[in-house]
């Protein structure tokens, strides 16, 4: 057993120790010479000069301190100017809420501390949509809310039950271009799903349909997309509610009119494949037959 024990420390002894014992022995010159050997490999080993166990390494890393509410209470107040001439509005935001926005942040870094206003202007905004946005930051979601568990919003009198003009779709979609632009995913995919939760009617729909294909993108499929395929599952029904109105659309942005087309046509094609694959029965097609009587 003490065999063992003594085998055991030998071969758990550091390798500098062993190293050192090398040092010892080591005459002259070659001693010096085979000290720096020893202290170029512990280098080596600690990667390069750091210690072993050196301060502000990964482990070492703190989270960076919570904002509170109070601090961006406490930020300064930035004037914003929706609006031209006489139809002008002024609203007011902490800077410290707006520069959540990339687009705010790189606005407001022009600022100075100089005591010149803070001020931004918005001649072609959306008051409404700005109001929204606005109350996004504030608290999170903006009017109306939705319904937990359902796929509807909140009521309000004033806004009635189906959306018979398109306001109500125009509303949500607004304030999706406006997250659009001002970088803020969280309020663009907030005002897409309320979009959903709005029941319209035909001439609703096209007043929608004309706004998304306007101010948004060709690449935009995630609002683009629903608005066409609406319009591909029930064209043939809804068209007779707003006949002039579609026609009028299709002409006026031709890509909307394809997008449509190209849905219907898939549907079309997905549907024959699907009765080749499984035929009803007494569906296959016969060959025609013939007379066998010939003239003389």
């Amino acid at each position: 057993m003490a065999d063992s024990f003594e085998s055991s420390n030998a071969e758990d002894a550091p390798v500098a120790s062993t190293a050192a014992a090398d040092v010892e022995m080591t005459e002259g010159g070659d001693a010096s010479a085979a000290g720096a050997e020893v202290e170029t490999a512990a280098t080596t080993e600690n990667g390069g000069d750091n210690l072993p166990f050196a301060e502000g390494g990964p482990d070492d890393s703190t989270p960076a301190p919570r904002i509170t509410f109070l601090q961006y209470l406490t930020s300064p107040i930035v004037t914003l100017l929706i609006g031209s001439n006489d139809e002008e509005t002024i609203l007011t935001c902490h800077q410290g809420l707006l520069t959540q926005s990339p687009y705010f942040a790189d606005r407001c870094a022009e600022f100075t501390d100089d005591g010149s206003p803070r001020q931004i202007e918005f001649p072609n905004e959306d008051l409404d949509a700005m109001g929204c946005f606005l109350e996004f930051l504030y608290t999170g979601d903006y009017f109306p809310r939705k319904v937990a568990g359902q796929r509807t919003l909140e009521k309000d009198p004033s806004i009635p039950d189906v959306d018979y003009t398109g306001d109500q779709l125009l509303k949500h979609a607004r304030v999706y271009t406006l997250a659009e632009k001002f970088g803020l995913a969280n309020l663009k995919n907030l005002a897409s799903s309320k979009i959903h939760c709005v029941n319209s009617t035909a001439k609703g729909e096209i007043a929608y349909a004309r706004y998304v294909y306007e101010f948004t993108g060709k690449d935009d499929t995630s609002i683009r997309a629903p608005v066409a395929n609406f319009w591909a599952t029930r064209s043939h029904t809804l068209r007779s509610e707003a006949e002039d109105e579609f026609r009028s659309l299709c002409l006026e942005f031709p890509q909307f009119g394809y997008d449509v087309l190209t849905r219907v046509l898939d549907e079309k094609l997905k549907r024959e494949r699907n009765e080749k694959m499984h035929p009803a029965p007494g569906s296959a097609r016969k060959r025609p037959r013939h007379s066998s009587t010939t003239t003389a």
